[in-house]
């Protein structure tokens, strides 16, 4: 966790639903979708916004599917095309503050594939800043100026793209 990231906390109940419906109350919700993208050489897509690398994602327009705002989203902030979903990953949540309004982002996050050649490029008037494609070496480096909901989608990829090949007999 960085120095941006507030503190984690552990709630026990007995009532998720209605704890939950009480929580979440309490914040304006905006609902959010991105994706973890994978190149041809099994790279990942980073981008750097406020100085941490994320992963693109961006809130839903109105009557917009998950799906397609993860690819919008991508597309918008990447300048990439032709993206590809292979499988829904994971839910996170994070919290922020906007013009005195707490809120309370779910983002459902997508791994995708891009099989294009286009150099990515950075949308700024989102304050994006950088955008690279990084191996797992510059990952791992990538994570500690990150936020911690990053890795949690980072593992469930790791998780979710590592078949092992069954022993010879």
């Amino acid at each position: 966790m960085n120095d941006n990231e507030a503190n984690n906390y552990l709630v026990k109940t007995d009532d998720l639903k209605k704890t939950w419906e009480l929580f979440s109350s309490l914040f304006e919700i905006r609902k959010a979708a991105g994706g973890l993208v994978l190149n041809k050489q099994n790279q990942r897509l980073y981008i750097k916004r406020r100085g941490l690398w994320d992963l693109p994602k961006g809130h839903l327009e109105k009557g917009e599917k998950n799906r397609t705002a993860a690819i919008r989203e991508v597309e918008e902030e990447c300048g990439i095309k032709n993206l590809k979903i292979e499988k829904k990953l994971i839910k996170t949540y994070h919290t922020y503050t906007l013009k005195k309004a707490i809120v309370l982002k779910p983002t459902k996050w997508y791994l995708m594939s891009y099989t294009g050649t286009k150099k990515p490029v950075p949308q700024k008037k989102e304050g994006i800043t950088e955008v690279v494609w990084a191996d797992k070496k510059e990952e791992n480096k990538m994570l500690t100026n990150s936020f911690s909901s990053i890795s949690e989608v980072i593992d469930k990829a790791n998780t979710a793209v590592s078949v092992s090949e069954p022993e010879s007999i």
